[in-house]
């Protein structure tokens, strides 16, 4: 990303607080010239004084005079410069908040439209997502900070400096003017050869920032094989890389910003001796005053110099940022597509033909599957782990497209539905249901926001965690992260019977309860089966053996398929599973009839 590049990209930002742009313009100017006034009171007060001094007839009370006018000048200055210092800084800070919300707003908002390719691409775990956000906006808000805050003022004084130079003499403001693009040369130099190392400074963090939640997340495996040593060494080799990077990167910057300061230094010199010589010869318009006069003009111009390796590291760290920040926000051909039809009822039948499905990172799931899901009929996916039961799933709700073949619903294809009326007509229930920071009725709420608190009540009733959630202290309004991970598995099932869908997909919906919550929950379950279309994928028989027709996969391929009783016959991946079910919970010792002790004669 280029510099012209980044602005335009952050301008449609910048564009709504048009206003406070043109209010930090007005007072940039009006302090820029106010920065003036010290070199030309100063000149002004040296020729006086010093025409004082050589009059004979020296009077203090012109001198009072003098110093009067003086301090009134450089006081009245001073003032304006604090409430126009303070004014712009205020804008420009406000511009700066507002456009890191809308930046932060933007970038969310656009990431909800992406498919769910784009989070399962490398690259894009989350913990480097958030990073890339966050040092994006951070960058860019920066940026507009800088822009306005900082180099705006800056420049504006640096020019009218040298306007003022000139006006005075042609000569020491060439030589002024000589000096800027020496320090330009020098400091694009430095961005140059540090860009790389940036750019592989960016990585770094965000590879640390997604260690650090990893390892957060991942705290009880952790602990439980005592690892910890192996996970800090990790964490510490990132470090390590991370320093080098940056004592690399900072050894440099000095080494150029030594180089930079002698340049100033140069400049500053030539000035005293330029126009201490054309004093001397009594060059026309030169005075003792006008010394101190360019010199201080100089250190008006040689003020951005002074800030701008610190400016320029900003802008080349925004340019890093930016460029992944955009790719997000700019990357249009990863939004979710959607159709337009809408069904006035929704039945429920599904055809998949002919479909083959890869992942993003290159995982061949589905090869050349056909299936028929009838309406009203539960179809039940069984198959090893892998075998793409829950990827089957993730076709039909539209988080993925097929590579090939065809999926339609009552008829039509999937693809030409609207996604947002597809999804609100299928309930979802995963083995692993994400439960959102806030409280247990906002979590249950979740599957249908207009509800009501009878609702509310009637669903946690039919997922039987309302018993359970009025023994907590604050009831409905409990904390739903404090519950444990069956608690929580009962809340997502409860969000389920809120949304009341036609079509409900259940992926292991009890794999996290306990045997009599299982029970509770296929209960419930079986009633709202009824009258729907029923896919369920479950490693249990009792979910699984009640199907009207059963799909067994093996490495993304259907190997057998009919009702409970024909598949078993079939002697396939079904037989196996059930055969391995029965034996695994120990079957025919449970149901051995218990016998009594015999009496001891």
């Amino acid at each position: 990303m280029t510099l012209i590049s980044l602005f335009k990209s952050i301008y449609p930002f910048v564009k709504p607080y048009r206003w406070l742009v043109f209010a930090t313009l007005a007072l940039t100017l009006i302090g820029s010239l106010a920065a003036q006034v010290n070199a030309i009171v100063l000149d002004k007060t040296v020729d006086s004084i010093n025409a004082l001094i050589q009059n004979k007839n020296f009077e203090w009370l012109e001198a009072s005079k003098i110093l009067t006018t003086i301090s009134i000048i450089l006081l009245g200055k001073e003032l304006l410069s604090a409430i126009i210092t303070f004014l712009r800084k205020y804008y420009g800070e406000k511009m700066r908040i507002l456009i890191s919300k809308d930046l932060a707003q933007s970038c969310i908002e656009k990431m909800l439209t992406f498919r769910m390719a784009f989070f399962t691409a490398n690259d894009n775990e989350p913990g480097k997502l958030q990073t890339r956000i966050d040092r994006g906006v951070e960058s860019l808000t920066r940026t507009v900070q800088n822009f306005f805050i900082d180099i705006l003022p800056l420049f504006t004084s640096a020019i009218l400096a040298l306007i003022l130079m000139f006006s005075a003499n042609f000569y020491v403001g060439l030589t002024a003017l000589f000096i800027v693009p020496i320090y330009f040369i020098i400091t694009h130099a430095e961005a140059k050869k540090l860009k790389g190392w940036r750019t592989q400074r960016r990585s770094f963090r965000e590879s640390k920032s997604h260690g650090i939640m990893n390892i957060l997340e991942s705290i009880n495996v952790i602990k439980s094989f005592n690892r910890e040593q192996i996970e800090a060494k990790k964490q510490l080799d990132l470090q390590n890389q991370l320093t080098d990077n940056q004592m690399t990167t900072r050894k440099y910057s000095f080494l150029f910003d030594g180089v930079k300061s002698f340049v100033e230094q140069i400049g500053t010199v030539l000035i005293i001796i330029l126009t201490a010589y054309l004093v001397l010869i009594d060059y026309p318009g030169m005075t003792i005053g006008k010394i101190m006069y360019h010199v201080m003009l100089f250190n008006n111009v040689s003020a951005p110099i002074r800030q701008l390796h610190r400016i320029y590291d900003d802008i080349n760290d925004a340019l890093i940022y930016a460029e992944s920040f955009f790719d997000i926000v700019h990357s249009d051909d990863q939004i979710e597509q959607s159709g337009e039809y809408k069904s006035k009822e929704i039945k429920g039948t599904f055809e998949i033909k002919g479909v083959d499905f890869t992942y993003p990172n290159g995982t061949k799931a589905l090869h050349d599957i056909n299936m028929r899901i009838e309406s009203g009929k539960i179809t039940a996916l069984v198959g090893l782990s892998g075998a793409g039961k829950s990827t089957i799933v993730n076709l039909l709700d539209k988080f993925y497209a097929p590579d090939c073949g065809q999926i339609t619903l009552d008829g039509v294809d999937l693809q030409e539905y609207d996604t947002k009326f597809l999804r609100e007509n299928i309930g979802l229930v995963l083995q692993k249901n994400h439960i959102f920071d806030g409280t247990i009725e906002e979590n249950i709420r979740y599957g249908n926001p207009n509800a009501t608190m009878e609702e509310v009540i009637d669903a946690a009733k039919k997922a039987y965690i309302y018993d359970q959630i009025m023994e907590l202290p604050q009831q409905f309004e409990s904390k739903a992260l404090l519950l444990s991970g069956g608690q929580q598995q009962r809340i997502a099932i409860a969000r389920m019977f809120l949304k009341n869908p036609p079509i409900i997909f259940l992926d292991e919906p009890t794999a996290s309860l306990d045997a009599i919550a299982t029970e509770q929950i296929k209960n419930s379950l079986d009633a709202i089966k009824k009258d729907r279309t029923v896919i369920i994928i479950s490693h249990s028989i009792s979910q699984i053996i009640d199907s009207d027709v059963i799909y067994a996969l093996r490495k993304g391929r259907v190997e057998e398929s009919g009702n409970p009783d024909e598949i078993y016959k079939q002697g396939g991946v079904y037989k196996e599973i059930l055969d391995a079910s029965a034996r695994s919970l120990n079957i025919e010792k449970i149901a051995q009839p218990i016998r009594p002790d015999e009496q001891k004669s």
